[in-house]
């Protein structure tokens, strides 16, 4: 049959599509994505360039989406802002794992090391996320760099969580005793025969936590301890917005609604996978 494999079951993308809701939002994101990426060819104008005459215009004819309180045309703003909160989003997901997955290795591949590691990660999941992101921007200082090396400090242990977690179940499975009595190294299985069989929850995690760094950076630039103002985001866009809401609202609105689509979107992807990769809920589906 059609979306089936040989052996009978149902296909990835079968899985992963389930959800109708799920196909709309990859096509939402990856639209998304390609006009922020490819935003010097589709940016009507250049980001800073400014028009006295024109501050505050409401959207129409000449600016799509209107101008800001310097006359910068809020369309081209955008979509150069998406390129910086996206790859803010996606630096957070890649080195937040990164520091994660070694993490939860460690603790739960290595008894003596597990009960330290594991109260260094209780003691930094105590803190609310985004407190301990201002405490840490404040230290490293206000850039693009320092946030997503603050919001993937922060972000780490729900990695750390879930790969340490993972690990205590598999290193006690019989195919990680037969390597251990084949001499394997250590290295070899915990990245040959752990990490490869704990990818799937990683994976979902990660666009989970790409999703809330955007929201996070948002929340950070918005309070005016994020990236650098002069570097345009959907959420330094919002900051700017604000003492204008009453002249022009939507000089919030839409980064807001950006950031809402490209966060809402990033979940249902999430849940997708996560029905996808999940053997068990793959045989309820």
């Amino acid at each position: 049959m059609a979306g089936t494999s040989f052996a009978g079951e149902p296909k990835f993308l079968d899985l992963l599509f389930s959800r109708r809701a799920v196909p709309v939002a990859l096509a939402i994101f990856v639209l998304i994505l390609t006009l922020c990426v490819f935003a010097g060819f589709i940016a009507p104008s250049d980001p800073d360039r400014m028009s006295v005459r024109s501050r505050l215009t409401p959207p129409g004819a000449d600016f799509w989406l209107g101008a800001d309180a310097f006359g910068r045309d809020v369309l081209s703003r955008l979509l150069y802002a998406g390129r910086v909160s996206l790859g803010i989003g996606l630096g957070v997901a890649l080195i937040s794992s990164v520091i994660g997955i070694a993490i939860g290795l460690s603790a739960g591949f290595f008894k003596r090391l597990d009960g330290a590691l594991s109260r260094l990660i209780d003691a930094m999941m105590a803190f609310p996320d985004i407190l301990l992101a201002i405490a840490l921007v404040s230290i490293l200082g206000g850039s693009m760099v320092n946030v997503i090396i603050a919001l993937s400090i922060v972000y780490a242990p729900r990695i750390a969580r879930i790969v340490r977690a993972s690990t205590l179940v598999i290193r006690e499975l019989p195919y990680v005793e037969a390597a251990r009595a084949l001499g394997s190294s250590t290295l070899s299985i915990m990245f040959n025969h752990v990490l490869r069989n704990i990818l799937s929850p990683i994976i979902v995690q990660g666009t989970f936590i790409f999703a809330y760094a955007m929201l996070a950076e948002a929340g950070l630039s918005f309070l005016g301890v994020g990236v650098d103002p002069s570097t345009p985001t959907w959420g330094t866009m919002i900051n700017e917005g604000r003492q204008y809401i009453d002249q022009a609202a939507f000089l919030i609105f839409i980064p807001g609604i950006a950031i809402s689509v490209s966060v809402l979107s990033l979940q249902l992807i999430g849940d997708g996978l996560r029905d996808a990769m999940d053997p068990r809920l793959a045989k309820e589906l």
